[in-house]
């Protein structure tokens, strides 16, 4: 049976301005120019005010000219038409929203001006990209230097494809014997798959195409320049006793190999100074990935902070002055066709299109100069000195409602941005912290405990080196009431290992 009901419902819709202003808030700086391409690819109606500029060049006499010719706008919007398509008034598009009522022109309709934001040191700046080759067309490149067979080398080029960033061979032979059967039409065998693959591991960087840490440790020890008699040992434990090697047990080194501490603590040394990931180290030198692009830049003027947006952060952007123009000879004309009307109201789509996105990015600058301008005041301390147990305890909700902003807009600002200070680039995210409460009742940042932690951890005497319990111990000898497994969670997000693990001869 069906019924009928009326009922009323408070929904909360997100318009597109909104939606497009949130995804362009946490895109960091890098990725905003490329954002602003994209759409203007889309909307010929938009365009930035180089752009503009580069419609006239100088002649010799210093005199301006369009470089295009451009017919003088008439009464008749530049098109002959038939009277038959001629519009009557009341189907006329109205276009009033787009004058300006002082001047009685088309309104410019452009962000403010980028000086308002940028650092002025910072003009005609471009965002830095490397150029080079990838770590896995370097392997290649060695390939093409080996005296082998095509065939030889398109299986050899087939293993260098399945080793990963890190310069390990994560695949089993068997399943590269079959990729390279089912791919390449290539048959071949266990014993030549590993002919091949020694040669690749014979490639620089040394250690590339291991499968396992043992084996990329063996590799670079055994093509060693100028091997020692603690590199032959250094080999044997690599082969025969690594996890004893791995979890620091020196005392049952020393008793196999009738070692003193002195004498192993130099075979150690052969083996910590080898690279555990000889591709990452390949990447970190010749990749673009380094390159971290600031969001903001805070300079100390004697004690007096000042913040300025990355320059391309403020790009001026402005509707075409060719969009304007034909409004402008519409509103001229004595007689307009159906075809001027479904012209102008294209016309007006991408104008109003390109004004939301000049809205967009202007929101966007001011939401982002207010946030960090609330975070700068309440971490004034930490940015004059740089002392990191100066940083204040601080959350989301803290600059939200110091900014009259809602914490999601606060996270996406934070979100992937970074700010050049005179200590160095740091991650926004990282001026915030959690809050704990010291024998003073005074609240300190997480940070603040974190760095102390860090502080005892490097002049710790590395062979006894602290455990947590000692270290909570003198955290709370220093006024801050701290459980031990708190500790651990702190060490823990340090990437700092165990008080064993620590241990050095």
């Amino acid at each position: 049976m069906l019924n009928q009901n009326l009922s009323q419902k408070l929904l909360q819709k997100l318009s597109p301005q909104q939606i497009q202003l949130m995804k362009l808030l946490q895109i960091p700086t890098a990725q905003l120019e490329q954002r602003i391409k994209e759409e203007m690819e889309t909307n010929p109606a938009l365009e930035t005010a180089s752009e503009s500029e580069d419609d006239f060049t100088q002649t010799e006499g210093d005199e301006a000219v369009p470089t295009v010719d451009t017919p003088e706008p008439n009464d008749d919007f530049d098109v002959e038409v038939p009277e038959t398509e001629e519009i009557n008034k009341d189907d006329d598009v109205d276009m009033s929203e787009f004058y300006d009522e002082a001047d009685e022109g088309v309104a410019e309709y452009k962000t403010k001006d980028p000086s308002e934001f940028a650092d002025p040191d910072d003009e005609n700046k471009t965002i830095p990209v490397a150029v080079s080759s990838t770590f896995h067309e370097f392997l290649e490149e060695q390939v093409g230097m080996l005296n082998i067979s095509d065939r030889e080398k398109a299986i050899a080029t087939h293993i260098i494809g399945s080793i990963d960033d890190d310069g390990y061979l994560r695949r089993e032979l068997d399943a590269i014997i079959d990729d390279l059967a089912f791919s390449q039409n290539i048959m071949t065998d266990e014993k030549e798959l590993k002919y091949l693959l020694e040669l690749v591991q014979g490639f620089e960087p040394i250690g590339v195409g291991a499968r396992s840490l043992e084996e990329c440790l063996l590799i670079q020890l055994r093509r060693k320049e100028n091997p020692t008699t603690y590199t032959e040992i250094a080999i044997r434990i690599i082969e025969k006793h690594f996890e004893a090697f791995a979890k620091k047990h020196y005392d049952k080194l020393e008793r196999s190999f009738g070692l003193d501490s002195q004498k192993l603590k130099l075979v150690i040394d052969e083996i910590v100074h080898l690279n555990p990931r000889p591709g990452s180290s390949f990447s970190a030198g010749m990749s673009g990935d380094q390159f971290i692009i600031p969001d903001y830049i805070i300079t100390n003027n004697n004690g007096e902070l000042v913040l300025s947006l990355n320059s391309a952060n403020a790009p001026e952007l402005r509707v075409s002055n060719s969009f304007r123009d034909m409004i402008s000879d519409y509103k001229r004309a004595k007689i307009k066709s159906k075809s001027q009307k479904e012209a102008i109201l294209f016309i007006k789509q991408k104008i109003e299109s390109a004004k939301w996105f000049i809205d967009a990015i202007q929101q966007r600058q001011n939401t982002m100069i207010v946030t960090m301008q609330a975070i700068m005041e309440m971490q004034y301390d930490y940015l004059v000195s740089g002392d990191e147990t100066k940083l204040r305890p601080m959350i989301l909700k803290d600059i939200a409602e110091k900014t009259g902003l809602d914490i999601s807009t606060i996270s996406r600002v934070a979100n992937s941005k970074y700010v050049q200070t005179e200590f160095g680039t740091l991650q926004l995210k990282s001026f915030f912290s959690e809050s704990l409460t010291n024998d003073e009742g005074e609240e300190v940042s997480t940070r603040e405990v974190k760095k102390i932690l860090s502080d005892m951890i490097a002049v710790e005497d590395k062979n006894d080196p602290l455990s947590d319990q000692k270290l909570t111990e003198y955290l709370m000898e220093k006024g801050y009431n701290i459980a031990r497994r708190t500790v651990a969670k702190y060490r823990e997000q340090l990437n700092v290992p165990v008080a064993r693990l620590r241990k050095e001869l």
